[in-house]
């Protein structure tokens, strides 16, 4: 089955992608910086880069709570699956 059409399939990849964002953000600052836009006082991002950026964020501000859910995860993917 798709990683879309089930939920835990779905929390893995979304995980594993905040960890992989922050992580890369974290060797290498500022790779995520080239998908800023200015438009009107706006400072946004857009694309892939901008979407990374903000997974990143989430992996670097909320990095104890990411942690615990991983480890969730993991636990039920080994023990329960």
């Amino acid at each position: 089955m798709s990683a879309i059409f089930d939920f835990t399939s779905l929390i893995t990849v979304v995980l594993l992608l905040i960890c992989t964002a922050a992580f890369v953000r974290e060797i290498r600052p500022g790779i995520y910086d080239g998908g800023r836009t200015y438009e009107r006082g706006f400072k946004g991002r857009s694309g892939f880069s901008g979407f990374m950026w903000k997974l990143s964020r989430i992996g670097e501000r909320l990095s104890p709570y990411v942690a615990a859910c991983c480890i969730v995860m993991a636990v039920h993917l080994l023990f329960f699956r």
